[in-house]
């Protein structure tokens, strides 16, 4: 079995009954030795002391007093972040319940990077097995930001830290760490799918979403994996080229320009030529079990809309497919 996503730390961690993510003392010392939490020869004996010893006992407690203390303000509110979520990471029986306790909560008061980190171990865990470098290039998108790369009549997606743009997003990866910010992006396809799993912490792979390609499927495709890893239910995910007259009885916006735009469809409004131009994909999602759905529901379909900013970025929001389906036990999810 092919491996992929090494720098995600998915082998530092631990597997309970069902297959779910336990953390261990080794994923969290990983944390600690990034180098923003690393203290620099200046820095004051209260950090360099908690540093010290999280190494040596990385579950140990941190009273807010003992962060308090640390004389740079930087490293004070780097220390409150990544603690708040060793906290959530240690509450939760595995890595899967943390993120689901994360997005019911209401209020994700972590930094996208923390988010984004936990988004690509779990899709490791989901996509064990998985020998499709397209499933796995797509699925890059439910934690890297992704930038349009103009190429002809094509829709092409490539990693927005790799081709780089006005404000890159900081990412927690290999790449990052190590300081690379550039590479020489190509084409997923057939020819050189085989390279992705030599390059696949590398995100030089650009990714082609035009209708009718692989790109759509394959992302529908990672969509499905993903909530039923999490959820444990069973959807059926149809890239559309095109809705035409459809009943909008219930969408999920994929990120924040479809939610508003759907927001704007469900109540009526018609969307302009420069608006609906933003929208990169369609999707239909059925659920099989349709005991699952709310009544309101029934049996139509739901459609999931992706979409672009004005500047051409796509920050997909993984975490509309798991708050935002209308399945009957998440009304009362704690």
């Amino acid at each position: 079995m092919r491996d992929f996503w090494i720098a995600c730390g998915y082998h530092l961690l631990d597997h309970n009954a069902s297959g779910g993510l336990v953390v261990t003392d080794e994923f969290l010392k990983a944390y600690f030795v990034r180098p923003e939490l690393v203290p620099p020869e200046d820095a004051c004996a209260v950090e360099r002391r908690l540093h010290r010893e999280l190494l040596a006992d990385p579950r140990r407690e941190v009273a807010a007093e003992e962060v308090a203390a640390i004389g740079d303000a930087d490293a004070r509110e780097n220390w409150q972040y990544v603690l708040a979520f060793r906290k959530l990471l240690l509450r939760e029986p595995t890595l899967e319940a943390a993120y689901l306790a994360l997005v019911r909560s209401g209020s994700i008061n972590l930094p996208p990077l923390f988010v984004n980190h936990l988004v690509h171990v779990i899709l490791r865990n989901a996509l064990e097995g998985c020998e499709d470098p397209f499933v796995l290039r797509a699925a890059e998108l439910f934690y890297r930001p992704q930038r349009i790369v103009p190429h002809e009549c094509s829709l092409l997606l490539g990693d927005e830290e790799v081709i780089g743009g006005p404000s890159p997003t900081p990412v927690l990866s290999l790449m990052s760490m190590l300081g690379a910010t550039t590479a020489e992006v190509d084409v997923l396809s057939e020819g050189n799918a085989d390279s992705y799993w030599r390059r696949s912490d590398q995100f030089d792979l650009a990714l082609d979403l035009t209708g009718g390609t692989r790109g759509p499927a394959a992302l529908a495709d990672a969509m499905a994996r993903w909530i039923f890893h999490l959820l444990g239910i069973d959807v059926v995910i149809e890239p559309l080229t095109a809705l035409r007259d459809g009943k909008l009885t219930w969408y999920v916006g994929l990120d924040a320009e479809a939610t508003r735009m759907g927001d704007r469809l469900w109540h009526g409004e018609t969307l302009d030529h420069r608006t609906a131009s933003r929208v990169l994909a369609l999707f239909r999602l059925t659920i099989p079990d349709t005991g699952l759905v709310v009544d309101a529901v029934g049996r139509e379909p739901i459609y999931l809309i992706l979409a672009m900013t004005s500047d051409q970025l796509v920050r997909m929001k993984p975490q509309n497919l798991l708050a935002g389906l209308p399945i009957r036990h998440l009304e009362t999810a704690t």
